[in-house]
């Protein structure tokens, strides 16, 4: 039985790898903002957009930690209903910030699963905070939470800068809510989270 983590890459790379190649499909799907606004029934980008990427190394680097991430995250909700919920509402809510921010902006779009990745990622992060982390060509595993808290600051940081062709703010607005949504599985999480971080166990390798 494949797990929801495999169903959602194998239908995102599906989808992407028919947009690489079809422009009525990319720019049908794509989050363009100054279409939606006032238009009501362009407001399925919000989901849609987190269903294409850019080019390979996006939709590798996505999927590669969506799937990373996923299993730990399917174990931790304990019902593919609400990991689906929470990849899904990740994709729509880190957009939102982009979409009223660039509503008047003709030439902004964007696309891309980083929002829900994120939020998958984060949520892992809540349960599993000194479990190690691993970055691809760095040969030793950073605790999971040191991690996001890298990760935390330097989207802000570079949300804030704003001269990329990168969505930082989908990244850090999805990592909130990835927290946010652990949080709200079950108020009594966050006790766990601060003994968890009282006593760590860090595993480097």
């Amino acid at each position: 039985m494949f797990s929801i983590t495999i169903i959602i890459v194998a239908v995102t790379v599906l989808i992407s790898i028919a947009a690489f190649n079809n422009d009525e499909i990319y720019n049908k799907l794509i989050l363009w903002p100054r279409a939606m606004h006032g238009n009501p029934a362009e407001y399925y980008r919000l989901l849609t957009s987190g269903f294409i990427h850019a080019d390979w190394n996006h939709l590798f680097f996505n999927m590669f930690t969506l799937y990373f991430a996923g299993e730990s995250a399917e174990e931790a909700t304990n019902s593919g209903g609400l990991f689906m919920l929470l990849y899904l509402s990740g994709i729509i809510i880190s957009s939102l910030p982009s979409f009223v921010k660039n509503r008047n902006n003709s030439y902004y779009r964007s696309l891309g699963a980083s929002g829900g990745v994120s939020a998958i990622l984060f949520l892992m992060i809540y349960f599993h905070p000194w479990d190690g982390i691993g970055i691809i060509f760095i040969p030793i595993h950073i605790p999971c939470i040191i991690f996001g808290g890298m990760y935390l600051a330097y989207e802000y940081y570079m949300s804030k800068r704003g001269d990329t062709n990168i969505n930082h703010d989908a990244h850090l607005w999805g990592a909130l809510y990835g927290l946010l949504f652990a949080f709200c599985i079950d108020p009594t999480h966050g006790a766990r989270l601060i003994e968890d971080l009282m006593h760590p166990q860090i595993h480097l390798f």
